[in-house]
């Protein structure tokens, strides 16, 4: 059976990866890394080096937050929350949200339309 897909990392197809082997820290940075994105969701993996982060903002789909390695603070709806690795969050959609490196963090993003 096909996938409809418009987009799958392709050296992650039917082969074993370790998650944080799939992105890597960046210096001053926040690393992104599509993974899978189709007509109904984008599987993302971020790599947020410390104090970096992501401005508040919208989107118009729930998103589930899951802390791979290091600490966030995510912040929904003015509302602080720290979250760490093995831990996740789900950020509503149509509610304000940002992101900041607490410690250097890795997370994957998974977006449902």
């Amino acid at each position: 059976m096909s996938i409809p897909q418009s987009f799958i990392a392709e050296n992650l197809i039917a082969q074993p990866t370790l998650i944080e082997d799939a992105i890597s820290y960046q210096d001053g940075s926040v690393v992104s890394r599509e993974i899978i994105k189709t007509s109904g969701a984008t599987i993302t993996l971020f790599a947020f080096d410390e104090g970096q982060g992501l401005s508040e903002h919208e989107t118009p789909f729930n998103a589930l937050v899951q802390i791979m390695d290091g600490e966030a603070e995510i912040i929904i709806d003015g509302k602080t929350h720290q979250v760490k690795a093995g831990e996740i969050i789900i950020m509503p959609a149509d509610h304000p949200h940002a992101l900041k490196a607490i410690k250097k963090f890795k997370m994957i993003l998974t977006m449902a339309r």
